[in-house]
């Protein structure tokens, strides 16, 4: 299995309750969106013949990479339609995430989508490996099983002052399988890798200095289509307000055909010392 796979391939322990791990390699605190796919995937093994719609997430706590996450699912509701569980991950006997999140039988209706950017095209274009070394950064870096292409990238080691938006071209690293779940799990972990930092844009603040606090704070997905995240699927953002030590940021996910498949929002911790 490819390390993202591994990843959503929690265990069962108990009714209703799952075992996650975390890669090798994360010392500091679990990433959050490992946590967000995780809990995505647990609600998930509860659920039959219904696919996510939405789901709302908050960060409570830190999360600690050297213990596995406990993964509780609360079985809310089951309508003739639409199903919601709540999941609460815990770490040393305290919630460090929550997550709430519908699924519905899918169905036919009404139809419409913005129009997808024409911006320049995955190929040609630098990962964020071939940016840091072409900026001199030969330090050892994780690999991460999401290969993520920016458009419009901030200068390495600079801090140019910039709007407050970007697009990146994101997809799995290694093949996944044609689940839908799996999909979408795959895609809930790969939404929370660049969407903070589109509300550092305008601020001139260098990720290096060691002043600047940021944390993901809430978290929130909307799947409008199933898609298959092996392939590249550009993530349109934007910054409409920072204020109160807080960044909010928007992000409109579309596949390499231009179909909008989900849309999301978070609020983040951006504190400068």
């Amino acid at each position: 299995m490819s390390e993202l796979v591994r990843i959503l391939d929690i265990e069962p322990i108990d009714l209703d309750m799952f075992r996650g791990h975390t890669p090798e390699g994360e010392t500091r605190r679990i990433y959050g969106g490992q946590v967000i796919a995780q809990a995505l995937t647990a609600a998930y093994r509860t659920i039959d013949g219904r696919h996510c719609h939405s789901m709302h997430a908050y960060f409570i706590r830190p999360g600690d990479p050297k213990i596995p996450i406990l993964l509780k699912v609360e079985r809310v509701r089951d309508g003739g339609s639409f199903a919601v569980r709540r999941v609460v991950a815990l770490q040393h006997g305290q919630q460090i995430f929550n997550l709430a999140a519908s699924f519905q039988v899918p169905e036919k209706g009404f139809e419409h989508q913005i129009e997808m950017p024409v911006p320049p095209g995955p190929d040609g274009l630098m990962d964020e490996d071939e940016l840091r070394k072409a900026a001199g950064d030969e330090s050892p870096r994780r690999t991460w099983p999401i290969e993520v292409r920016p458009v419009d990238p901030m200068p390495h080691g600079k801090a140019p002052k910039m709007e407050p938006t970007q697009s990146v071209w994101f997809r799995a690293r290694e093949p996944l399988p044609a689940d839908v779940a799996i999909n979408q799990c795959a895609l809930a972990y790969a939404s929370d890798m660049t969407l903070l930092d589109t509300s550092l844009r305008p601020h001139e603040v260098v990720w290096s200095e060691g002043r600047l606090q940021v944390a993901s704070l809430d978290h929130a997905l909307w799947f409008h289509e199933a898609t298959d995240f092996s392939d590249w699927h550009l993530y349109v953002q934007d910054s409409p307000s920072a204020s109160g030590g807080r960044g909010f940021n928007r992000g409109s996910i579309f596949n390499s055909a231009g179909k909008l498949v989900a849309s999301a929002t978070q609020e983040a911790l951006i504190r400068y010392r």
